[in-house]
């Protein structure tokens, strides 16, 4: 297995929260979108997944957000995905 297979399978198993709220969102979002970022917005998605998980649940769920504006703009990209254009 190369290093990328590994990272890839640690990253999809750091999206599992034990939240299904949290895990609806980013479980998809690390399969069908992560391997498709450019490495600054990866980069980014990792950071957005040391973040507490009352945290990720207050963003996600637009009760507040994030003060890093490269967090905000990913939360805002999760959400996209699941919203209704």
């Amino acid at each position: 297995m190369s290093n990328n297979e590994i990272e890839l399978k640690r990253l999809y198993w750091h999206c599992r929260r034990g939240m299904l709220e949290l895990d609806v969102l980013l479980m998809p979002f690390m399969q069908e979108v992560y391997p498709s970022l450019n490495q600054e917005d990866q980069q980014c998605f990792k950071k957005l997944l040391n973040c507490d998980d009352q945290d990720l649940f207050s963003w996600f769920m637009q009760r507040g957000e994030p003060e890093d504006l490269d967090l905000k703009r990913m939360v805002q990209m999760i959400l996209a995905r699941v919203q209704p254009t």
